[in-house]
């Protein structure tokens, strides 16, 4: 019995570890089975995200599908530029719609809505922050006293900074790039001459624009680029932190604006078309982003809290500051829209939607040449095409009467596209192969409307935009609108804000000047005519030349 009692102990507290035991994996499998049933179905929240802040948006949300047990949803990441986005979401490109997107930049937002998105909201929840910085190489930054002290940017713009060589990200593609003539506004748009200032500034950062961020970052000292080496350019602090974590190719110095510029705000948006059960799992998505844990996730991903604060210290690293850095407010979309067009005149960067007139009257021999008006047009057009920067997009209809049905004048020979790629994917080889339509008219109205309809759709701000209509005659179609509602309709559409100009090309005698003049003017545009065709090349040049280069960036030519 001595011996039985000495093992009771033992024999219980062994019973009591299996009850336990047995209790804590019942419990495992009541909670896993109640979880299950609490949730029918799981709801997919596609969210589409700017490439910085895609990896932390998707490791949280990993972090729902793994630890929150009553979540019922989870988080697809598609990474995705803006301006890529923005353009699908006014017209698809067959790419999945999201849910939710996340760019940049708010700027996007109203990008968005100024290219034919109306429903996309202008604002949103901001779940990170990183301001937009001036990267420069070690060198440069120590010319400029650097670690005694940091950097400014009156160092960098400006009539002192001639001896260095800055990169500018392309505004109309990237919001740093909008956050730099901000900036330069900023340093020099006060007190006499500033606007002359300003423009000079804009003209020496024009020769290093550049698309990508990723091509300004393989133009530093060392890179494998024929291009001259930049001393420095604008990007975000997130991108300089992440570049020097890599430990390839030289660290960079952030150069911060003071006053500040605005910085990328990351807004959360919730797209208008989302089903409601999608917007329920957003919104509660939203939260979790914003809550500690994921401040913590996106601190250590290099990013800010919404109100500039640094989360991880990085006091031993001079390259960067620690320093709260409260944000600016976001400039309105006017403002936008103003510093965009002020940089499209300076970088004669354009969108040019080319009218093609291809009536009978085209085969019209022009004399002493041995061509036809079609073929000296063309010729024209190849050198209209080259005056033009390769950033520049133009996109080309062909127009006669019911020329795609019995009701349309028109038909899209080249879509609007970069004019590098035009050139790249044998857009001339189509051009050259137009050839005017035996017995066709001239639907002048009716294309002309169409085309300027379709430009103000899709205008882009940080462009001149432009519609060019290249015609040998007046409007012959007597099915379609008079030029009283033309002219009508063109003034309805004209926005001051947002211009869009046609430039007509009058090509032989039987061009209407007076029509012509009246249908531009009534855009605020010109009109060029070229009675003689073989002079074709010189007016086109001359037309151009004058509407690709506007004030404030160009002068009038010494003696008129």
């Amino acid at each position: 019995m001595r011996g039985l009692r000495s093992r009771s102990p033992v024999v219980l507290l062994s019973a009591l570890l299996v009850f336990a035991l047995l209790g804590w994996f019942t419990f495992d499998f009541l909670r896993d089975r109640l979880r299950a049933s609490s949730c029918d179905t799981t709801t997919v929240v596609n969210v589409t995200a700017a490439a910085d802040i895609a990896p932390a948006v998707t490791q949280i949300g990993n972090r729902v599908s793994e630890q929150d047990e009553g979540a019922c949803y989870k988080v697809k990441v598609t990474t995705r530029d803006s301006a890529s986005t923005a353009e699908s979401l006014v017209v698809s490109d067959g790419t999945e719609r999201p849910d939710v997107w996340i760019p940049e930049s708010t700027i996007w937002l109203q990008r968005a809505q100024d290219k034919g998105a109306w429903n996309v909201p202008v604002t949103g929840t901001s779940i990170a922050n990183s301001p937009v910085v001036v990267a420069l190489t070690e060198g440069t930054a120590s010319r400029l006293g650097w670690p005694q002290k940091s950097p400014s940017w009156s160092q960098l713009f400006g009539p002192d900074a001639r001896d260095l060589t800055i990169g500018m990200p392309d505004p109309a593609r990237e919001p740093t790039g909008v956050s730099t003539l901000f900036g330069v506004r900023e340093l020099l748009g006060t007190g006499p001459n500033a606007g002359q200032r300003v423009t000079t500034e804009l003209r020496r950062l024009s020769p290093n624009v550049a698309e990508e961020q990723a091509d300004l970052f393989g133009r530093l000292p060392g890179a494998d680029s024929t291009d001259q080496p930049l001393d420095g350019f604008p990007t975000s602090e997130v991108s300089v932190l992440r570049h020097n974590a890599k430990q390839s190719g030289g660290p960079l110095v952030a150069a911060y604006a003071q006053p500040a510029v605005p910085a990328l705000d990351f807004p959360f948006v919730v797209l208008p078309d989302t089903k409601p059960d999608k917007r329920e799992a957003a919104e509660r998505f939203l939260k979790v982003l914003i809550d500690q844990q994921s401040a913590e996730t996106l601190g250590d991903a290099g990013f800010r809290t919404p109100d500039g604060e640094m989360l991880r210290d990085r006091a031993g690293d001079r390259r960067t500051t620690s320093q709260k850095l409260t944000p600016q407010p976001m400039p309105n979309p006017t403002d936008v829209d103003t510093a965009l067009n002020e940089w499209a005149g300076v970088n004669l960067s354009a969108r040019i939607q080319v009218l093609l007139d291809v009536s009978g009257s085209m085969n019209e021999p022009v004399p002493g040449t041995g061509q036809n008006r079609m073929a000296v047009t063309l010729k024209a057009a190849e050198l209209g095409i080259g005056l033009m920067k390769p950033t520049t997009k133009i996109g080309l209809w062909t127009f006669s009467t019911n020329l795609d049905g019995p009701n349309k004048d028109y038909k899209e020979l080249l879509p609007v596209r970069p004019v590098a790629e035009q050139l790249s994917g044998g857009a001339l080889d189509q051009l050259r192969a137009v050839t005017a339509l035996e017995g066709g008219a001239t639907g002048l109205y009716d294309t002309t409307l169409a085309a300027y309809r379709s430009a103000t759709q899709n205008f882009e701000a940080g462009r001149i935009n432009l519609v060019v209509v290249l015609t040998d005659g007046r409007n012959e179609d007597g099915a379609g609108i008079d030029r009283a509602q033309l002219l009508s309709e063109l003034g309805e559409l004209r926005d001051p804000r947002r211009p869009v100009q046609i430039v007509g090309i009058g090509i032989g005698p039987d061009t209407d000047e007076a029509e012509l003049k009246a249908i531009a003017g009534a855009t605020g545009g010109q009109a060029f005519t070229a009675p003689d065709p073989t002079k074709i090349n010189d007016i086109f040049y001359q037309a151009l030349s004058k509407l690709l280069c506007q004030p404030p960036s160009c002068q009038p030519a010494s003696g008129g």
